[in-house]
């Protein structure tokens, strides 16, 4: 991401529905496939300002890993330079089957080869680990938010069945997420085609009602596995090392 962009996101994510939302839905199926347990290392990769990770460490040890500066301070002052590393997504500066779990939350679309970065995820997964993974999703939703945070990509559920096939990974739960919000993002998304400038509705925390609702509306359709949704905002993977 631009530098610029890291700053942003430490300013809003605390906050911001959409942050709060994809940290409880990573923590709950992270549990769900689980239990987590206080010995268990969670590896965090493309870890951003490391607000996730340090949620996570009062639950077991944690290692966030970026390779951009801004990311990597901003992460060290929350959870300390001993539990932030140094790494590259498709080359992890960590031995074989060194994690129980890991989590790739919003990262793989930040990377050209995404699918080393998946074998790398499996490289560094114990077996029975688990790794929960979320991307955006729909083309048709691309916008100057993409650019700006350097994406190559956004994921439909079967070009991310394909990133996620792997030898080694069995896909234990897919589908789309934030599908409520889809109509207003759409419909976001094109008045900024139609504008070209404007604010970017992602850097703004709504009222406290409405963000409040947003953050259930995300929430509570992304933690359950009985209903397949046909679109979202985004895509929320659970894979298994086997």
């Amino acid at each position: 991401m631009n530098p610029e962009e890291y700053l942003s996101l430490n300013g809003v994510e605390e906050g911001h529905w959409f942050y709060q939302a994809k940290r409880e839905i990573a923590s709950y199926w992270l549990d769900r496939f689980g239990p987590i347990q206080p010995e268990n290392l969670l590896v965090d990769c493309g870890a951003g300002t490391g607000r996730f990770a340090q949620e996570m460490s009062s639950h077991c040890r944690v290692l966030a890993i970026d390779d951009h500066a801004e990311s990597l301070e901003l992460a060290q002052d929350k959870l300390g330079s001993e539990r932030v590393r140094c790494g590259s997504c498709t080359n992890l500066p960590l031995p074989d089957q060194s994690a129980e779990f890991v989590t790739a939350l919003d990262v793989l679309e930040h990377i050209d080869n995404d699918s080393g970065a998946v074998a790398e995820i499996a490289r560094i997964l114990k077996t029975n680990g688990i790794a929960v993974i979320t991307v955006p999703a729909l083309a048709q939703l691309w916008s100057d938010w993409d650019i700006a945070l350097q994406h190559f990509r956004r994921y439909s559920r079967t070009s991310l069945r394909a990133t996620l096939s792997h030898p080694q990974l069995r896909i234990t739960h897919l589908n789309y997420i934030n599908v409520f919000a889809l109509p207003g993002v759409w419909l976001a998304r094109a008045l900024q085609k139609v504008r070209r400038r404007g604010l970017r509705f992602e850097d703004q925390i709504p009222p406290a009602p409405l963000n409040a609702l947003l953050r259930v509306l995300m929430r509570i359709p992304a933690c359950q596995n009985w209903l397949t949704f046909p679109a979202g905002v985004g895509l929320l993977a659970v894979v298994q090392k086997v």
